[in-house]
């Protein structure tokens, strides 16, 4: 190599390092650590949720007030008729000025979204937790009552869509405790949910529980089902509801140096409450109440904190007859029995047998409201009289 080409070689090895010294001053001289990373990551993630729910709500208010208006003008000039030709004409508009979202099927839901939902102040608070998407899947509910409850329970615990429609799907309102209740009393316990953001343990509770999760087949043991729920214990939380939260297995509690054990023990933030759960591989006997008693007045002496409610119990049976759970009135010492399904049956056959409880249960409350009812009631006048005559028989002895 000649002089010329040595001399354009060390040109271009000087340029080279320059480059790479330039890049390298370039370079961050410590790479940041991990916790200003991870919070600034928050923050993005953060400030991106918040832009997320600000647009769904303002999307929900939109299809609320489209769905308001469009109602006020066809109730407004009554005609059927007039109806499918606005809403037709109105779609085929929007649709080229605004694109997919206002085909005539989503102005129907919007105008039943009104209909359904007439107070804004609920669908605005409502909004903040559920999207439209949501309220599609609710308003295929005919039940007033069931489009409330599921509405609510999806804003207390945040479900997403999927879980909403699985929700729906395993007849989640139908097993709760409330609805065996007269219609307002589930009324009563729906508006202290919305208003108050106050569950009722009639809300929480539910009658049969699902732990088909759980692969349970054919023989097993008490033990079996608890180490299976404990293997399995997301998803036996989200069964329960999403505010249980796990605190003990097998609990030891002494009384009168006799040992004793409870199966599992749970905590519920809202009812701010601790729950017992004792499984049962058979029926629902007289003793296991007084079992779970003995547990639930040993929890309120020894676990309860300043500001909990008394705690409450779950029998957890493969079985139970109604006749046991009315004469015990379980309800009255705070304890549930309920059945527990380690198989489905098929749909037809779990939605009859869904009904036909509600059915007998809210039978049962007329029967007793009615039998109260019929009682004379001792009146005023009356009673002075009989504490004069017990007087003078007194007297007279």
């Amino acid at each position: 190599m000649g002089t010329i080409g040595l001399m354009a070689k060390k040109r271009t090895h000087r340029t080279a390092k320059r480059s790479l010294a330039a890049r390298e001053s370039r370079r961050p001289k410590k790479v940041p650590d991990d916790r200003l990373l991870g919070e600034i990551r928050g923050l993005i993630e953060q400030t991106r949720r918040g832009v997320a729910r600000a647009v769904n709500s303002a999307m929900v208010g939109l299809y609320w007030s489209i769905g308001k208006r469009i109602r006020e003008d066809i109730l407004h000039q009554q005609r059927a008729e007039y109806g499918e030709q606005i809403v037709a004409a109105l779609s085929q508009q929007l649709t080229t000025e605004y694109g997919r979202g206002f085909g005539r099927r989503n102005l129907f839901r919007m105008m039943q979204f009104a209909e359904f939902f007439p107070a804004e102040q609920i669908v605005s608070a409502l909004s903040a937790q559920l999207g439209w998407s949501h309220f599609v899947e609710i308003l295929s509910l005919e039940d007033p009552l069931k489009r409330d409850f599921y509405a609510e329970m999806c804003r207390i615990e945040r479900w997403s869509v999927r879980t909403l429609r699985q929700k729906i799907d395993r007849m989640l309102f139908e097993r709760t405790a409330v609805a065996k209740k007269h219609e307002e009393s589930i009324r009563a316990d729906l508006d202290a949910l919305r208003d108050e953001d106050r569950l009722t343990p009639d809300l929480v509770f539910r009658d049969p529980y699902f732990l088909d999760f759980l692969g349970l087949t054919g023989s097993y043991s008490e033990k079996d089902v608890e180490q299976a729920i404990l293997r399995e214990l997301e998803a036996f939380i989200l069964e329960l509801g999403t505010d249980f939260a796990f605190v003990a297995r097998q609990m030891r509690i002494t009384v009168d140096d006799e040992d004793y054990y409870l199966d599992l023990l749970f905590y519920h933030r809202k009812l701010r409450r601790l729950v017992a759960i004792d499984l049962k591989i058979g029926k629902f006997q007289a003793a296991d109440k007084g079992q779970m008693e003995l547990y639930l007045r040993w929890l309120e002496e020894n676990e309860m904190q300043p500001g909990e409610e008394p705690p409450l119990g779950l029998v957890l049976c493969a079985g139970k007859t109604e006749g046991h759970v009315r004469l015990l009135r379980l309800e009255e010492s705070g304890i549930r029995a309920a059945q527990y399904l380690t198989e489905l049956p098929p749909q037809d056959v779990l939605e009859r047998k869904l009904h036909d409880a509600i059915r007998l249960a809210r039978e049962r409350l007329a029967r007793q409201q009615e039998e109260e009812s019929a009682v004379p009631a001792l009146s005023a006048p009356e009673k002075p009289a009989r504490r004069k005559r017990r007087k003078r028989k007194t007297t007279d002895n």
